[in-house]
């Protein structure tokens, strides 16, 4: 429950700056504003200042910004009239250079929210967890998936070093490089057994969550970090220091052996050789299973923690310009696989997920403190922010940016748009809108169901 509370915090947070931008830009505008509110549905609470009434709305989902004589072009199709009949202050009264500031204002504010959250957070620094940028490949237990890496040479131990000529210093440089990357080829370097090869690879595309990958795993020494209370691992004696040498008599050189030689043997006992302080020993472990139904020791592991460092106010601020922008490429890149064979019922999320995933990323930031949490939070709502500044500039009649459109038609004709046009126009604009949100509506359904 205090997922889903913010999970709307946050998602409300975003619209709701999304909002205040059209508020400032249409008040400098001359244009009256009737009501702000925070929230949807019933006010629960409302104030009048300057001719807005501010409310507080009790569905915490976003908010609106209602200007006078919004709706005077439907008004003026639904009379069968030529023209519309406008009143000082209302949002048609404005000239179509000035209404167009004020609907790119809602955009352009969530960009620059987005760009000062990652700035701030470039300032003050993070923490993150990864792994060292050796490998273990897909492969060696699902040969048949015949990933990229493996077609290109490289094998299990092998270090990647550089690719497309920036270096690679952990397991989260490759991800981050790789995953953006579908269908882009790739030029590696990495090292094996200090000899140092190039390789040229083609990451394929992942369907469910249009990512690139190219069959790799990371390498993680069997080294017991962390041990979850009464898991067999703790009931079996193990300890926080431990390596696990052997299971079975089977060598253990990396975490990926151990859980494949689980997979292999489900919830049957294992004899495990554990290095400690310098001693061999030997313990008999029953394997658990999690929620999903995956064995599990209830362990783990010792991962690398890097500090971003800090900066200062004008380098963190042009920290989080690049990000933006970079998500931003991302955002327009995810429009392009969603005709390349991506699955559809894993990109297209409704509110109702979206706000679930927002709890669940903060929630699991939190798990590992405050600050964890905290950067966790305002990061995904940096990306939701740059998402919606996107999606609301498609010339789609129900969004901003299918009012810009009309609104630019205007001025560039230099005469006021037929309501019958922008009718027609609205009505083609609302069935795509709400198709697109019957389907998301319905994934966020089946989601939640078979979770």
């Amino acid at each position: 429950m205090i997922n889903v509370l913010v999970g709307l915090l946050g998602l409300g947070l975003v619209v709701f700056v999304h909002e205040l931008g059209h508020l400032i830009v249409a008040k400098k505008m001359g244009i009256t504003v009737e009501a702000f509110s925070v929230g949807w549905g019933r006010k629960i609470w409302s104030v009048t200042r300057g001719g807005t009434e501010y409310r507080v709305s009790w569905l915490p989902i976003g908010g609106y910004c209602k200007m006078q004589g919004e709706h005077a072009l439907m008004k003026a199709w639904q009379e069968k009239s030529s023209s519309i009949t406008v009143e000082k202050g209302d949002f048609y009264a404005a000239r179509p250079w000035q209404r167009i500031l004020v609907l790119l204002a809602g955009p352009v504010v969530n960009f620059v929210f987005a760009v000062i959250v990652l700035g701030i957070i470039a300032m003050i620094g993070y923490s993150f967890f990864t792994f060292p940028n050796k490998i273990v490949l897909v492969d060696d237990y699902h040969p048949h998936r015949q990933g990229p890496a493996a077609q290109a040479g490289l094998q299990t131990g092998d270090r990647i070093v550089e690719i497309n000529s920036q270096e690679i210093g952990s397991f989260r440089d490759i991800q981050s490089l790789v995953s953006r990357s579908p269908r882009q080829e790739l030029t590696l370097r990495y090292t094996r057994q200090e000899e140092e090869f190039s390789a040229t690879l083609t990451p394929g595309l992942n369907p469910s969550t249009g990512a690139g990958y190219i069959g790799i795993y990371p390498w993680i020494d069997p080294v017991v970090a962390q041990i979850v209370p009464g898991s067999p691992a703790d009931i079996a004696g193990l300890r926080p220091g431990d390596r696990i040498l052997s299971v079975n008599d089977e060598a253990i050189p990396h975490s990926i052996a151990l859980e494949a030689m689980l997979q292999e043997r489900p919830s049957a006992p294992v004899t495990a050789e554990i290095s400690r302080e310098g001693s061999t020993i030997t313990r008999r472990i029953v394997p658990g299973q999690t929620q999903e139904g995956t064995p599990t020791l209830g362990i783990g592991y010792e991962a690398l923690e890097v500090f971003s460092g800090t900066r200062g106010p004008l380098e963190g601020l042009a920290t989080g310009f690049g990000q933006s922008l970079e998500i931003l490429h991302l955002t327009l890149q995810s429009i392009g696989l969603l005709f390349s064979g991506i699955d559809l019922n894993q990109a297209l999320m409704g509110p109702a997920r979206i706000t679930y995933m927002v709890g669940e990323v903060a929630a699991e930031g939190f798990r590992a403190g405050i600050g964890a949490g905290l950067f966790s939070f305002f990061n995904f709502l940096s990306l939701i922010s740059i998402t919606l500044f996107f999606m609301n500039l498609l010339p789609i009649p129900a969004l901003d940016g299918g009012q810009i459109l009309l609104s630019g038609l205007e001025l560039l004709t230099r005469k006021p748009l037929h309501p019958r046009l922008v009718y027609h126009y609205q009505v083609a604009g609302n069935i795509i809108i709400i198709g697109l949100m019957f389907f998301a509506v319905f994934n966020d359904i089946l989601f939640f169901a078979r979770s």
